[in-house]
């Protein structure tokens, strides 16, 4: 699919674009565009991935003219640029709708005008059930982009919604790394559970999705949950570090206990792709879609951090899969 094809990448310089780039180089593309603001991070990316099939343009999804010109000759997108962090978006939601909302709208309306092949929409399980500004922007995204294949059938537009990415830009596991060396971890509630994946693995599950996506899907990646606090005890007794406290702190603005990647709502029209996938499918009508998922079995009731908890040795596991403990 990808074979000398030319590959766009909105806010590549990120945690996710390093390593799907990584992996969509092994696929021989012609050439994939880094789209992205901050000029210190493609250079530094440039110096970290020495390639000349790698492209670096300075670009903002605000800007639309921008990106009309940055979409030229693109056969594909991967949208991944947005403001993530839920405090920032609660504090500053103009500069989170203008990002995550009118940005979305922009890659859209680039690619429509452009004739790309296909659109990628990277999105979040807060934007399943959303009780924070974050997760109502990535949401209405996913509503658009879903939309979008409306208006052109030239053009395939597929969403791909995961859970928390380990070791990604913000990353708790970072944190409580860092906090272990001070001999203290803040946690907000030691009752909150979150979705967690390995950033190879999600990324080989976003390509995955963008092969086989038909346009009009929200893919929703498999994940197991796991108890912030056994996060939290796990990498204390892995540091080796002694008289380490755990304080709570409280939920912050927009905080929930847990997360649900798949909503009450949203289960009635979500099937089982396979292993990897649950797909929601739009309740608008997108011709022939239904149908090409139809031996597909119907998913029940929601989808929950509070349900799929992994033990405190196979989050210990994983982490070592991940490269994160010895």
């Amino acid at each position: 699919m990808f074979q000398n094809k030319v590959i766009l990448v909105t806010g590549g310089t990120g945690s996710w674009g390093h390593e799907l780039i990584n992996q969509l180089l092994s696929l021989n593309p012609k050439k994939i565009i880094v789209l992205s603001r901050n000029e210190a991070s493609q250079v530094e990316m440039s110096r970290a991935i020495e390639d000349p099939r790698l492209i670096f343009c300075i670009g903002d999804i605000r800007d639309r003219e921008a990106l009309v010109k940055a979409f030229e000759g693109v056969d594909y997108v991967f949208h991944l640029a947005a403001l993530k962090h839920v405090p920032v978006c609660e504090e500053q939601p103009l500069e989170a709708l203008k990002t995550n909302v009118l940005g979305t709208q922009n890659v859209i309306e680039a690619a429509l005008e452009n004739g790309v092949k296909k659109v990628i929409n990277v999105s979040t399980d807060k934007a399943a059930d959303p009780i924070n500004f974050y997760g109502m922007t990535k949401a209405i995204g996913e509503k658009l982009v879903v939309y979008a294949n409306q208006i052109s059938s030239d053009t395939q537009f597929i969403c791909i919604r995961s859970g928390n990415i380990l070791g990604s830009n913000g990353s708790v596991l970072q944190l409580f790394m860092n906090q272990i060396k001070k001999k203290e971890i803040k946690i907000t509630d030691k009752r909150m559970t979150r979705f967690f994946l390995t950033r190879e693995n999600a990324i080989k599950l976003l390509i995955k999705a963008a092969t086989i996506g038909k346009g009009g899907e929200i893919f929703v990646m498999k994940s197991s949950a796991w108890r912030i606090l056994d996060l939290a005890e796990v990498l204390i007794e892995e540091s080796g570090e002694r008289d380490v406290k755990v304080v709570e702190f409280g939920a912050r603005p927009g905080e929930r206990f847990h997360e649900v990647l798949i909503s009450e709502h949203e289960s009635q029209n979500t099937v089982v792709y396979d292993e990897d996938f649950l797909i929601v499918l739009p309740t608008i009508n997108i011709p022939g879609l239904k149908q090409f998922y139809a031996d597909c079995l119907p998913v029940k009731g929601n989808y929950s951090s509070k349900e799929f908890l992994m033990t405190k040795e196979e989050i210990k596991q994983m982490l070592v899969e991940g490269g994160f403990l010895k």
